[in-house]
């Protein structure tokens, strides 16, 4: 591609110019039924089927985040969230890999030079992208970008990716950090190592490693890799799109991710639980249907109030953060890293509420729901997985909330 093209004013129309908030979140509502009913196909697959992905795709979730000049939505985190949460009520790890799949156009509209938005959102603005923020790959420099080769794992979303996003080292310049790459998917090679009960949850997510041989990827289409440590200054794409969605906080947002789908496992695993004490009875005299007694109706109401808990704290965290943008965008005064990082710790107490309920529910659904095959299984499955994950240490989390609010050095990527 010509420098010339690569410059050239770029305006992509959304598909859907006049979209609401309140259109897309009933959307995702809407398919909750069918996102339950293909959960077991997805898993063995490793990702969400590709039918209901087409329908993902059209109904604008893959736009929510992305600038309006580049045929997006640029929904706030608010709606964003709202809509994730919906489809993770349905499937975990459907929404795992949707969102995955769907939040780094805001990295892309953030933190990339203008060129390179042009150039990755493409004439279409079709454009959905893991970023594997662990740098297991080098790009070495070479006259007009870099040429990048390594393998990443855990790549979440690239299941029906149309791009590529993660980070690498340079030779040689290590000292200065990472670089991050975008490159199109064509360009990379998915292995075929997810789903199937390759891991223990989140078999649907699409979380398959990407190797990359010796791909070039221009200057323009990488940035600096560290979107965390500037404590007053906003992304370039706050000013580029004139808009606070892209100002470039992402921890919060990040995490939420991953939370999210935790509590949409959760929210099945209610579900299933009801269909339990509703259509079965108690197994010793009196024999009475199960809902009608005490103790089914405590697990039921303790799990309701810790889900209700950590939904509630999702959504505050999602108003709160375009709150903090809109004023920074407004104002000038920043959204600073100890709020990004105090959200994030919030969130992480959502994770555990939600943990709890999970693990509550599957011990009072009795041995039959711990069978290969059950919702209620697959929803502790993929409950669990979270509890491995970097982002789940709240101990450190904590700590370092603290030693940022203190003017300390913190241990926050």
């Amino acid at each position: 591609m010509s420098e010339t093209t690569v410059s050239r004013p770029a305006q992509i129309p959304a598909p859907e110019p006049g979209l609401t908030a309140e259109t897309i979140i009933a959307r995702a509502k809407a398919l909750i039924p069918e996102i339950r009913a293909q959960a077991d196909e997805a898993e063995k697959a490793g990702r969400h089927t590709a039918e209901l992905d087409q329908k993902f795709v059209e109904a604008g979730f893959y736009r929510m985040l992305q600038p309006k000049r580049f045929g997006g939505y640029a929904f706030g985190m608010d709606t964003y969230w709202k809509v994730i949460l919906a489809v993770a009520e349905g499937d975990a790890g459907t929404a795992w890999g949707l969102c995955l799949g769907a939040h780094h156009a805001q990295g892309l509209g953030a933190w990339f030079p203008e060129a390179g938005q042009i150039e990755l959102f493409g004439p279409t603005g079709r454009f959905t992208c893991p970023h594997r923020a662990a740098p297991m790959g080098t790009s070495t420099p070479v006259d007009g970008g870099y040429v990048v080769r390594g393998q990443w794992d855990y790549c979440s979303g690239v299941g029906h990716a149309t791009h590529f996003m993660c980070n690498t080292l340079v030779p040689g310049r290590e000292a200065a950090g990472v670089l991050t790459i975008c490159t199109p998917i064509e360009n990379v090679t998915v292995l075929p190592d997810w789903g199937d009960g390759n891991i223990i949850g989140m078999n649907s997510s699409g979380s398959n490693s990407v190797r990359v041989d010796n791909v070039f990827v221009p200057e323009h289409c990488t940035c600096s890799g560290d979107w965390t440590h500037n404590t007053d200054t906003a992304a370039p794409g706050m000013y580029l799109h004139d808009d606070p969605l892209f100002c470039g906080r992402i921890y919060a947002m990040y995490h939420a991710g991953l939370v999210i789908p935790v509590i949409g496992a959760a929210k099945g695993a209610l579900h299933e639980y009801e269909q339990i004490l509703l259509t079965k009875n108690t197994y010793f005299q009196p024999v009475v249907p199960r809902y009608t007694v005490e103790e089914y109706q405590r697990h039921y109401g303790q799990a309701r109030a810790l889900i209700d808990g950590a939904e509630a704290i999702i959504l505050q965290c999602g108003r709160r953060y375009m709150e903090l943008a809109e004023r920074w965008h407004r104002t000038g005064e920043p959204f600073t890293r100890e709020d990004d990082a105090a959200m994030y710790s919030m969130i992480q107490v959502a994770s555990r509420m939600a943990i709890d309920a999970t693990t509550e529910l599957f011990g009072a659904a009795s041995s039959s729901a711990a069978k290969r095959g059950t919702a209620l299984q697959r929803h502790f499955r993929d409950s669990a997985i979270y509890l491995g994950h970097i982002s789940a240490r709240h101990d450190v989390v904590a700590a370092d909330v603290a030693r940022i609010h203190f003017g300390l050095p913190d241990h926050l990527f």
